[in-house]
């Protein structure tokens, strides 16, 4: 039965979606803006007019809330509002950039261009996320605005996920934690980032996200109690210096809280700083710093500060423009409280980021942390134009690079180089200079003399010591983290590899001609296939320098070389087949887990050994048949946002095997008869089999690891229940078993 769309509701409910982002943008038009936002928004009406979507909504509500977006969490401008209107238009409807262009002008254009670029999740092709990917840091060079409209964006796609199937909200949503959420904290929109970074974790491990969002809502009421007592003295001072402040007491986001619990290995409870108190001081430009020294005396006069716990980003901001003052101190209660000073325009930049620097152009600082922008993005572009890695190896450097927190190192003459953290002696060298890096021998850190593999921490001054006889080894891409150093290496490696590479091609033309072959591409393709090589280069070098012997090429039959016994060769299959890129794909929508044995070949993947009733996907591997991992596996997230192309849509059949292998850790105070307890829940009560169990006691705690035997996940989530009823039992925990 089809349902009747009441068109007229709609109809005012778009106005009035319309009107509310027109409210919000009017303080920043000025003469004919509005004119020109409503002839975008009438443009995009009626491109938009028949097309709905997978909710059910007519389209034109996703284009609008984007828009709104930009005006109210970003701070963008009338330009960007248009873009955002107009931006499926020539990707998904008859538009072409041209009739935008004589509507609108080239700016819009621009943005609209680089936006289409990057549009929509891509499953088909070799690694195209990560190629498009590639696309959208590229405008980075052209325009900032095409990346925040692009966050914008994926933000209103992960607040409306609820509507798109199982598969693919773990596919987006693995793609956002990847790539958007880093890329939305570099640009300094920590308020988006935090956002996309809970809903991420909603979407991909439900249970989680709301047994700890319903742990914040009950220690509410607490909370604030504990806020109103620990900022009364505290406002007592700064009244009496007649300081004019906001003070704001904010929970830490759910998934930050997630990734200390499991960071640590510690429950709800022991998260000390579940909130954070800001303190927003409303001050002149000229007298911040000081204001914000004064206030932190003020509170270091009434709690005592963690001395390791202070950062000063006032100093010297994050190069994302991020200026504050962070303390932790111990509250009158016994707990650690992180404190934040900052100013109304810090404050401004740390929520909206770069967009906020527009308002403040008269000022000094903020100049200053838009030049450390700028310099980030000019960071991007020598990363682009030097980069000549496929798309997920860049994206891999792109990540580590330019997504980690800075440290702050001197040279011997006091300059200021920026680096990202962990960046060693080594990476030093190479931002100095790439010859100074590629004959680097060792490093004086304040004078003490250290290795390369050294790491370098804030405020450390470096002098870089030389020898011509130095020369880089395979070694040293384990030292590095710039991809600047790591791409010196690898070129001056890859020039030294070119003559072993020369012979062992000669080496295998002379076998390959030997054997009466021509060496056509099919050939290539083949002999790589067969001897698991990635690529020519790294076969002819493995044949070049003695570690590939290639006697084992078979006299070739209708341009067929015969398998390696050490490819896995089952039975023939009707469902899996290989392509012509050697990629196996399945010609089905999902995979039945229990039921396919006879047609698909899949294995359990050991790095989170699933069991039926755990969340699953299936991955395509090139030669292992399909894997089934847990939708939380550790690897699932670089899977999903580098090869969504290979995911196959999996679950459950009703008749599984009866029993799986599951490791639990159990921790808990020593006694008597405590073991017994837990063999008896076991093998009594749950009539389980266990296969192992290995106990150790340290000053009074036992941990116990148990390898058990279980049906599926409901049948474990019953027996984890009874071990956590034992007394003394602190904590049951699930574990990879142990092969």
């Amino acid at each position: 039965m089809h349902q009747v769309i009441d068109l007229e509701k709609e109809n005012k409910e778009i106005l009035r979606e319309y009107r509310k982002l027109l409210r919000h943008a009017k303080p920043m038009l000025k003469d004919g803006d509005a004119k020109r936002i409503k002839k975008a928004f009438n443009t995009a009406v009626e491109a938009h007019k028949d097309m709905r979507r997978k909710s059910g909504e007519p389209y034109i509500f996703h284009p609008i809330a984007v828009a709104q977006i930009c005006v109210e969490e970003i701070g963008l401008g009338p330009t960007s509002i248009i873009a955002a209107l107009l931006h499926d238009v020539v990707e998904d409807t008859e538009y072409e950039l041209e009739d935008i262009r004589n509507m609108f002008g080239d700016k819009v254009v621009m943005i609209i261009d680089g936006l289409t670029k990057i549009s929509g999740v891509f499953e088909y092709g070799t690694s195209q996320q990560a190629e498009n990917f590639r696309k959208m840091v590229l405008t980075l060079s052209e325009d900032l605005r095409v990346i925040l409209i692009k966050l914008a964006d994926r933000l209103h796609n992960m607040r409306t996920l609820d509507s798109m199937p199982r598969h693919k909200q773990l596919k987006i949503a693995s793609e956002t934690i990847y790539l958007y959420a880093p890329l939305a904290h570099r640009l300094g929109l920590y308020a988006i980032k935090s956002e996309l970074e809970d809903l991420y974790l909603k979407y991909t491990d439900p249970d989680t996200y709301y047994f700890i969002a319903k742990k914040i809502n009950q220690s509410k009421d607490k909370r604030n109690k504990f806020i109103k007592d620990f900022i009364q003295p505290i406002k007592k001072q700064l009244d009496k210096f007649d300081f004019t402040c906001e003070i704001k007491g904010r929970p830490k986001s759910i998934y930050s809280i997630w990734n200390k619990m499991k960071n640590q290995n510690i429950p709800f409870e022991e998260v000390y700083d579940l909130f954070a108190i800001r303190i927003i001081i409303d001050t002149p430009t000229v007298n911040e710093k000081t204001a914000c020294w004064q206030v932190y005396s003020i509170i270091t006069d009434n709690y005592r500060p963690n001395p390791d716990r202070l950062r000063d980003w006032i100093s010297t901001p994050k190069s994302n423009g991020y200026e504050s003052l962070h303390t932790t101190v111990m509250s009158n209660s016994g707990k650690w409280v992180e404190v934040q000073i900052r100013t109304h325009r810090m404050d401004d930049i740390a929520e909206k980021g770069y967009a906020a620097h527009w308002k403040y152009k008269d000022v000094a600082a903020s100049q200053k942390a838009e030049a450390g922008l700028d310099q980030w993005v000019n960071k991007v572009r020598s990363l682009m134009e030097s980069n000549n890695a496929d798309a997920v190896e860049f994206i891999d450097e792109f990540r580590s690079n330019l997504f980690q927190e800075e440290v702050f190192v001197f040279t011997p003459k006091g300059d200021l180089r920026v680096l990202p953290n962990g960046a060693t002696a080594l990476d030093f060298a190479f931002e100095i200079h790439s010859q100074i890096g590629l004959t680097c021998l060792g490093a004086k850190v304040n004078h003490k003399l250290v290795p390369l593999t050294h790491q370098l921490k804030n405020g450390d001054q470096v002098e870089v010591l030389t020898s011509h006889k130095q020369k880089p080894s395979e070694d040293w891409l384990k030292i590095v983290r710039t991809s600047k150093a790591r791409k010196r290496i690898k070129d001056y490696l890859k020039e030294s590899k070119k003559k072993v590479v020369e012979d062992g091609e000669a080496q295998v033309h002379r076998k390959l001609k030997s054997l009466g072959i021509d060496l056509t591409d099919d050939v290539k393709k083949q002999m790589l296939n067969y001897y698991r090589a990635d690529n020519l280069f790294d076969f002819y070098y493995r044949v070049g320098n003695g570690a590939q012997n290639i006697n084992s090429i078979n006299r070739i039959s209708d341009v067929e070389i015969k398998k390696a016994p050490a490819i896995n060769n089952k039975k023939a299959n009707k469902k899996l087949v290989i392509d012509n890129d050697g990629i196996k794909k399945i010609n089905k929508s999902a995979l039945l887990i229990g039921d396919d044995m006879d047609d698909v070949e899949y294995s359990f993947a050991k790095c989170c050994n699933p069991i039926p009733g755990d969340d699953v996907f299936g991955f395509v591997t090139i030669h292992d048949g399909i894997k089934i991992h847990r939708a939380n596996c550790p690897n699932a997230t670089e899977l999903m946002s580098n090869y969504g192309y290979r995911i196959v849509k999996a679950q459950w059949a009703e008749h599984t095997a009866p029993a799986f292998l599951v490791g639990l850790k159990i921790t808990g105070t020593d006694r008597v008869g405590l073991i017994n307890d837990i063999t008896n829940i076991l093998s009594k009560d749950h009539r389980i089999n266990i296969r192992s169990i290995n106990a150790s006691t340290d000053d009074g705690i036992v941990e116990d690891r148990l390898m058990i035997y279980v049906q599926d996940k409901s049948h474990l989530d019953r027996i984890l229940k009874s071990l956590k009823e034992i007394p003394g039992i602190l904590n049951v925990d699930r574990i990879d078993p142990e092969n």
